[in-house]
């Protein structure tokens, strides 16, 4: 009888353990603030529950993340999932060997929740290095009140642009534009009249070379130099002379007399509350008849990896799937990193009034857009600081359009030389 019972009681003890036999001990890291901490924390506890995975969260604030994951993933201490900024995948992947291909755990990813470019934006070398987390994107954004106050109809064309910039200065005065571009925004708009009109991203990812002739970058440039002289947009001088102030500070914003930028779709709400009740409305990128595609700057804002060192990657790939795709981990990250990339994920946070119509109105300006695959490399820094570098010394006058694009072809193809 004692054997028996003994016997049953080891039977019992194996039972009741077996549901932890497949259970992980994981890690995630992740950058952010008070608030995305407290809800990834949230929804790892949820999660790690559904699914019976411990998962110790390591977070810290942006500055010092990159320096932090780069040593640990050059000790192989890195975690087994990785919050990871988009620019840093050719950082760490170059050859999409870097990370887990999560492409290999589709029996437990939902990757029909992501659109074929958004999982081609989160691959390397054909590898799925990353998920999307939340796919933002550049949109314009025009001052309707203001707009509608001097008799202008909101552009929905290049052309239409420079007339409205003509019919505001007769109307406002010599200080009203219809855009905004400076710095990174004279950039990102360069490089768009640049891809409208080639239908090609900066980079051409098979060659690793700047996808652009000198003659198309050299037209694009003076394209954005028609915009200065044709008073579209503000000189980089006459904006130093003010105080080189961000655009949601300028009074010039506040009041209307600057009503229209290119921004991201995921900012909108900063440049929307200086307007005090103003009314700021998302619309289609600009574009003429002749554009071979829209040129839309879509990206992920960042994407979730797993360590290809992880000794639980399927228990790891459980559960980002549950914080991406999964009820419990939706709702406890909500918009903690912008609108979800996920189609589940999005919609399930729409219903509940989670985000703000205007938001999803931008956000959906991007998503249907078209445009060619853009690289990381777009956002490497060298790459980007060669870009604002020369275009200040061209809006100076210190070189012309073909010189400007001349440097910045020979600079950007230097960086490329490093990947």
């Amino acid at each position: 009888m004692k054997l028996t019972k003994l016997l049953l009681a080891t039977a019992c003890a194996a039972t009741s353990l077996a549901p932890l036999a497949h259970s992980a001990d994981l890690r995630m890291s992740w950058w952010g603030g008070d608030s995305r901490h407290k809800a990834t924390q949230a929804a790892l506890k949820a999660c790690g529950e559904k699914h019976g995975h411990t998962i110790a969260p390591e977070y810290t604030g942006w500055d010092g993340h990159l320096e932090k994951v780069t040593t640990q993933i050059a000790g192989g201490t890195e975690a087994d999932i990785m919050q990871i900024n988009w620019p840093w995948l050719p950082l760490f992947s170059i050859k999409g060997d870097g990370f887990a291909d999560l492409s290999q755990f589709k029996d437990v990813l939902d990757l029909s929740q992501w659109t074929k470019e958004e999982l081609a934006a989160g691959s390397m070398n054909g590898k799925l290095n990353g998920l999307p987390v939340s796919t933002t994107g550049r949109v314009f954004m025009f001052n309707k009140t203001a707009l509608d106050k001097a008799g202008v109809a909101i552009p929905k064309t290049w052309d239409e642009l420079f007339a409205a910039a003509k019919t505001l200065k007769e109307k406002v005065g010599p200080g009203a534009y219809p855009m905004n571009a400076v710095k990174e925004t004279a950039v990102l708009l360069i490089s768009l009249n640049a891809t409208q009109a080639t239908g090609k991203d900066l980079v051409d990812q098979k060659t690793g070379k700047v996808a652009w002739t000198e003659e198309e970058l050299t037209s694009a440039i003076d394209f954005y130099g028609k915009m200065v002289s044709e008073g579209v947009v503000i000189s980089q001088k006459d904006n130093a002379a003010e105080g080189n102030l961000n655009l949601f500070e300028s009074p010039k914003w506040a009041d209307g007399r600057i009503s229209g930028s290119y921004e991201w779709d995921s900012t909108y709400s900063k440049y929307a509350d200086p307007l005090k009740g103003q009314v700021l409305e998302p619309v289609a990128l600009l574009k003429n008849a002749d554009a071979k595609t829209e040129g839309v700057y879509r990206k992920p804002s960042m994407v979730f990896s797993i360590s290809k060192r992880s000794k639980n990657p399927k228990a790891a790939a459980e559960i980002v799937n549950c914080l991406l795709n999964e009820p419990e981990g939706i709702k406890a990250l909500g918009t903690s990193r912008g609108l979800p990339a996920s189609k589940v994920a999005a919609k399930t946070l729409l219903d509940a009034g989670v985000i703000e119509p205007e938001l999803a109105a931008a956000n959906a300006i991007i998503i249907a857009s078209t445009g060619p695959t853009v690289s990381p490399l777009n956002e490497h820094p060298e790459v980007r600081a060669v870009f604002i570098d020369t275009l200040e010394q061209y809006a100076y006058g210190q070189m012309t359009s073909a010189e400007a694009a001349e440097e910045i072809i020979d600079g950007v193809n230097d960086v490329l030389k490093k990947f």
